[in-house]
């Protein structure tokens, strides 16, 4: 494990997201597949791990997409709409007319993929989806069953993000990758908006009873939900936590560019976690990070091989990417009273 110890020196920099989750929980209001995902205290894990308490949020059922992201594009999407038609109203004639006008194009793990897919069936876009040789088949067959195009593409991530924009430009399509860079802002910070309800949901939970934590673990490829949920934590939650940011060792993009004050590409081999398997971070996520997260750590593929069978047997099957926290977090001593959180972020494959 590599650990990076933040120093946080830079907190008045102004963070490139909205951070408060008011717009997306609204527009989910009119969803009726939307409800909070279960978040539960695990005595049993706790035990196993020598801590005062563990916190897991499942979002393994989010929407019946199976991720967090399920929150992220489908969300992005709906907003670029509105704000083409002037229209907030989603079952207004104008948002409709709109909407089937425009093409959504992305790269994408998986994950961001399904929610973009299927939020452009839901509100009437198309969509076009960019994977790598890398992404599993069955991802690829379930975004077709929703009915995005799927585009495969030789190579990693970022050579299916290459792809992306390339066909963006030449189709005239619109362009909605979950990551950013220089020129390249607006649409992703709309991702991460739709993931801020995540950290509300939490918030709520924690204000109710009382017993927030002390450590909360958040997994990052290119950084949208763990800015994201950072950021909420710091704006909005009564009692602050210190944040840690788990990567896997083959892809320590936020990592190594926290520590060198510029984005760094995180070079390694191919790691089974794909979805956090992200060489380049994502330009907003790590210019909030630097400002937000307390501990930067890696694991190991065998590490998160290990804590997903752990996690399973305990009621939580998930993947090495949805379970690279756990995997932290069982490799870290942390005083026994601690009260840590974590979220599981994908079901199984």
């Amino acid at each position: 494990m590599i650990t990076y110890q933040n120093t946080r020196t830079d907190l008045t920099a102004p963070r490139l997201f909205r951070v408060s989750a008011e717009r997306p929980l609204a527009m989910l209001r009119q969803c009726p597949v939307y409800k909070p995902t279960p978040m539960s205290a695990v005595p049993s894990l706790a035990q196993t791990l020598g801590t005062g308490e563990l916190y897991v949020k499942d979002e393994s059922q989010r929407m019946n997409l199976g991720s967090f992201k399920a929150l992220g594009g489908a969300y992005a999407l709906a907003q670029m709409v509105c704000d083409k038609a002037d229209n907030e109203d989603t079952m207004s004639e104008r948002f409709k007319s709109v909407a089937r006008e425009m093409t959504f194009i992305t790269a994408s793990a998986g994950n961001h993929g399904l929610s973009l897919a299927a939020g452009a069936k839901v509100f009437g876009s198309n969509a076009v989806i960019v994977l790598s040789t890398t992404v599993p088949e069955p991802f690829a067959e379930r975004i077709r069953g929703i009915g995005a195009d799927v585009v495969r593409v030789d190579g990693n991530y970022e050579d299916s993000v290459a792809h992306a924009i390339e066909l963006a430009d030449e189709n005239d399509w619109l362009l909605l990758a979950d990551g950013s860079w220089e020129g390249y802002i607006e649409r992703p910070a709309l991702v991460m908006e739709g993931y801020s309800v995540i950290a509300e949901e939490a918030r709520i939970e924690f204000s109710a009873s009382g017993d927030w934590p002390t450590h909360v673990f958040l997994q990052a490829g290119v950084g949208g939900l763990a800015a994201s949920f950072a950021a909420n934590i710091r704006e909005h939650w009564d009692v602050q936590p210190t944040i840690i940011i788990v990567e896997p060792d083959a892809a320590p993009c936020l990592l190594q560019s926290v520590k060198s004050g510029k984005l760094t590409r995180g070079e390694g081999p191919e790691s089974n976690m794909g979805r956090l398997d992200c060489k380049d971070a994502s330009l907003i996520t790590f210019e909030a990070l630097r400002c937000d997260a307390d501990l930067f750590v890696t694991v190991s593929d065998e590490q998160a091989q290990a804590a997903t069978d752990l996690l399973g047997e305990h009621g939580f099957p998930s993947t090495p990417s949805g379970a690279a926290t756990f995997a932290a977090l069982t490799e870290m001593t942390l005083p026994k009273d601690s009260r840590c959180f974590m979220i599981v972020s994908e079901g199984p494959e």
